[in-house]
């Protein structure tokens, strides 16, 4: 059993925060590698070579491992850490979700602007909805977090408009299957590192990523 009482699949792998010390399921984490000259390198895709050094997906825990210097303890030798380094895992991050949205929205699986994703929802075809957090609060809430399903609000407009190719887009959903589950696990670790900057609960249903 997880710490939340959800009982943990067999092959959800966990590894251990430097920061907090807990060990938990890698889609809340974000892994680091020592690149090129002994520093810090985000790997959000999880793909670099090297030890990984996992970090929980919060600015206070990513803070208090640049502090505390956990980045050198984890990777058992001195490194360097970008004074930048918040700023490029945020970075990194928004634009992994803002290509997983734009390959789901290639393969049909995500749709753009009020009425469209008005219509998946009454539907029943939408499991995920995407607002942008600089959108318009009333505009917003006309529409609803999809029963069971995901909400997240913490990409921009002009973000959400790069995942479809447009100058900017506030409403957006995303169908089931497919990239759904790898555009939620990295929304919501974008989500933890942005705080409660922009959220917005669509609705009335208050589940949210």
């Amino acid at each position: 059993m997880t710490r939340g009482g959800r009982t943990k699949s067999r092959d959800e792998a966990e590894r251990r925060c430097i920061a907090t010390g807990e060990t938990q399921p890698k889609a809340g984490l974000i892994r680091f590698v020592v690149g090129p000259g002994d520093v810090i390198v985000p790997d959000v895709a999880e793909r670099l070579p090297g030890r990984g050094i996992w970090v929980s997906a919060d600015p206070a825990a990513l803070a208090l491992a640049v502090k505390k210097n956990l980045f050198a303890r984890g990777a058992k030798q001195q490194v360097t850490v970008p004074a930048d380094l918040a700023e490029q895992v945020e970075t990194l991050l928004a634009r992994r979700v803002i290509e997983l949205i734009s390959l789901a929205r290639k393969s049909g699986k995500a749709v753009a602007g009020f009425e469209k994703v008005k219509g998946w929802l009454a539907d029943g075809h939408a499991r995920v909805l995407f607002q942008a957090s600089d959108g318009s609060e009333r505009g917003k809430s006309k529409l609803w977090t999809p029963e069971g399903g995901r909400f997240f609000g913490c990409l921009t407009a002009d973000e959400l408009g790069l995942a479809f190719g447009r100058q900017h887009v506030i409403h957006g959903a995303l169908a089931a299957g497919g990239l759904e589950r790898r555009v939620v696990e990295e929304a919501s670790k974008l989500r933890g590192l942005r705080g409660t900057y922009g959220e917005h609960i669509a609705g009335k249903d208050t589940k949210d990523v």
